[in-house]
């Protein structure tokens, strides 16, 4: 039996997301495989992975907050907004100052409004834009609302007309690192595309805890109260408590115990749910099934 709980992974470039599920597949022995939100395949980094019953627990893990290390590219522009796509427009940019660039980059910060790449697999009448786009027809999405905590310039390097800029983002579940590129470049006037990009953090859960995708097999899976736990807190019940949840019963009176977290965890350290509260109650709004150790 595959061991129920959450991998993380590093993925390198050149291969899709859906690559790296199927190679978890076959290392964990389970089709039972789901993730906490893609890379494109230029990107590198984080994959969260859900592994059995586990994947319950991803619902939770793919609004989290993020963190990437990008390099972006100004002078030119291409139409996915990455260095994957086709180049469009070319400006020398060498004239900018480094103060313009991070007088530029404040407006991109803090909660904005964000048009997503029309190269994205964002859904329009139930077909992915990335598609619609590839079969040359016109995607307008639609705006949304991000925040952006964090858009730090690491260092600038200057090459004939272009400038390349390394940076870390801190930003909600649901920005595009690449329409940043794109709308920095924009506000300078020349232009400006993604030619690299790296996810060091998915909420509490960094890159250097994850395994390499050829170490699949001898990786440490996370069990799902301890994920539960970092996610959601803690909400520790007891034996009978535990077996009233998983009978649908409600925890007459526990609601104001429910202050510490959301994760209940049973006395011998296993996830018996995700609660809330109803009244003055605590009932389970999602049972787990039970863990097998790893």
């Amino acid at each position: 039996m595959a061991v129920t709980g959450i991998a993380l992974v590093d993925k390198p470039g050149g291969i899709t997301s859906h690559d790296v599920v199927a190679r978890a597949r076959r290392a964990f022995g389970t089709r039972k495989i789901g993730h906490a939100g893609t890379l494109d395949p230029m990107a590198t980094g984080l994959l969260v992975l859900g592994v059995e019953g586990a994947t319950r627990l991803l619902t939770f893990i793919v609004g989290l907050d993020k963190t990437y290390e990008a390099t972006i590219r100004l002078g030119v522009a291409t139409d996915s907004d990455d260095a994957d796509g086709e180049m469009t427009t070319t400006m020398d940019a060498s004239a900018l100052a480094d103060e313009q660039i991070r007088t530029a980059i404040k407006p991109l910060t803090g909660r904005i409004s964000q048009v997503p790449s029309t190269v994205s697999a964002i859904k329009v009448n139930g077909k992915r834009a990335y598609d619609l786009a590839r079969a040359g027809e016109q995607v307008e999405l639609a705006a949304r609302e991000v925040t952006v905590s964090r858009f730090d310039v690491l260092a600038i390097e200057r090459s004939e007309s272009v400038i390349d800029l390394d940076v870390v983002v801190d930003c909600s579940s649901g920005t595009y690192i690449r329409a940043l590129a794109r709308d920095l470049g924009a506000a300078l006037g020349v232009g400006g595309h993604l030619t690299a990009l790296r996810r060091t953090r998915i909420g509490p859960f960094g890159v250097d805890g994850a395994s390499s995708v050829d170490g699949l097999a001898e990786a440490a899976v996370l069990s799902p109260a301890v994920v539960a736990a970092d996610v959601l807190g803690r909400f520790d019940v007891t034996a009978d408590e535990a077996r009233d949840l998983r009978h649908g019963k409600r925890l007459v009176g526990a609601a104001a115990r429910l202050e510490a977290g959301r994760a209940a965890i049973d006395p011998d350290g296993a996830l018996v749910g995700i609660v809330e509260r109803r009244g003055s109650d605590v009932k389970s709004a999602m049972n787990m099934p039970e863990e097998r150790p790893a």
